[in-house]
């Protein structure tokens, strides 16, 4: 502060203002560039190596062509531990599968929190990548008990008529043995997929792309960090981060609007449905979760297998009386099972999360599968060996798929 009035006392005279007005936007100039780069010094003081930043937004312009490259060389040029910035904020990219073991398995207590996402809105903060502490515990000792094997076979007969729909427009092209991109086609079928089984209603994308639900879905996807209001979110994130919900934003509004509107009308038709009638998705496993007594705590997390392994856990760490009696039973670190209702918010966060985390990851992993397949014959027909001998004790298994990706 003594600096700043010392500053200020050489430009002051009694002549006018201006010398003032100058020292001030001297001052504010400098203040702005300390702003600007002071963040950059993190990871070099880590002993972390990372590409040369840009004032305000870190290495955020060398993902203008996507993630995937840019980390790759990344790690190529600066090692198997190394880092960027994601605009101001530090990110660490860990490449080293024994650094990976300690960070995810031994020192898991230490991050057990996702990255925080400052600009995130209902309902796709409601998601799991999105919770933290005690919220993301409570919704994930809910929903795990739906991803029971059980659970999850039930959901087939929808993947398969999504299946069959992808089969019938792959005949077309078997049989004239016309070349065609196949990621369009996968894409359109994971997207069928997401819509049947996440948010309970039937779409074909694959001849409807005018499908309201396609079309909302593509706007989802349609997010960049390099338009100007968002570039300024990230040069300026505790200025605007408190801003972020109430900016008027008809793009995301009207987004959030058709998905929250679709699932509270399922909802709705489901709760009027006798119970037999329900359609058997994974939306109504989340309703079904909403009052059912099953739950998993926190210690068996991904280690759900069975329904018949779920009772039992739940009766070992089902808290007793005197635990209940205990000050410290229900403390804010209680690792037994929680049951506390799902939101609806919550549901529909779920929702979303799904299309966002399964659409582009499984229609690429499906293209570029049958890209290999295609590339390397040897393989290719030692899959189809395997195949085979799969289908002669799983006749019931689609049959099609397998046929025409190796036709």
């Amino acid at each position: 502060m003594e600096a700043v009035v010392s500053l200020l006392n050489v430009f002051h005279s009694e002549d006018g203002g201006f010398p003032v007005t100058l020292g001030l936007f001297l001052i504010f100039l400098c203040l702005l560039y300390w702003y600007s780069v002071y963040p950059f010094s993190v990871l070099s003081r880590c002993g972390i190596k990372h590409p040369d930043t840009v004032p305000f937004f870190g290495n955020l312009f060398m993902f203008r062509q996507g993630f995937f490259g840019p980390i790759s060389d990344l790690i190529r040029t600066h090692g198997r531990v190394c880092g960027y910035y994601l605009g101001r904020r530090p990110v660490v990219v860990i490449a080293d599968p024994d650094m990976l073991q300690q960070v995810m398995v031994r020192d898991f207590s230490s991050f057990t929190n996702r990255m925080a996402f400052r600009f995130a809105t209902k309902p796709i903060s409601d998601c799991l990548l999105m919770l933290r502490n005690e919220h993301w515990k409570r919704v994930r000792s809910i929903l795990t008990p739906s991803f029971s094997a059980a659970k999850m076979k039930e959901m087939v007969p929808l993947i398969n008529t999504a299946t069959d729909a992808l089969m019938n427009n792959l005949d077309v092209y078997a049989e004239s043995g016309e070349a065609f991109d196949i990621h369009k086609y996968f894409g359109w079928f994971t997207m069928d997929v997401i819509a049947s089984v996440a948010f309970g209603t039937q779409v074909d994308s694959q001849k409807n792309q005018d499908d309201p639900f396609v079309r909302h879905a593509q706007m989802f996807f349609s997010f960049s960090f390099f338009r100007p209001l968002l570039l300024f979110f990230m040069a300026f994130p505790h200025i605007m981060a408190p801003l972020a919900g109430l900016l008027p934003n008809k793009r995301r509004d009207q987004m959030n609007h058709f998905f929250i509107n679709t699932i509270q009308q399922i909802i709705k038709q489901r709760e009027e449905q006798p119970p037999e009638q329900r359609r058997r998705d994974f939306l109504q496993l989340m309703l079904d979760a909403r009052t059912s007594k099953e739950t998993v705590s926190v210690e068996h997390f991904d280690t759900l297998n069975h329904t018949d392994d779920l009772s039992h856990r739940n009766q070992q760490a089902r808290p007793s009386a005197s635990d209940h009696s205990s000050p410290h039973a229900q403390g804010p670190h209680t690792r037994g099972p929680q049951r506390k209702m799902i939101t609806e918010d919550e549901i529909v966060g779920q929702a979303l999360v799904f299309l966002l985390a399964g659409y582009e990851t499984s229609s690429n992993t499906l293209a570029f599968t049958c890209y290999l397949l295609a590339l390397h014959p040897d393989c290719q027909h030692r899959l189809q060996e395997e195949v085979d001998e799969f289908f002669i004790k799983y006749a019931s298994i689609n049959e099609r798929f397998v046929l025409i990706v190796f036709s």
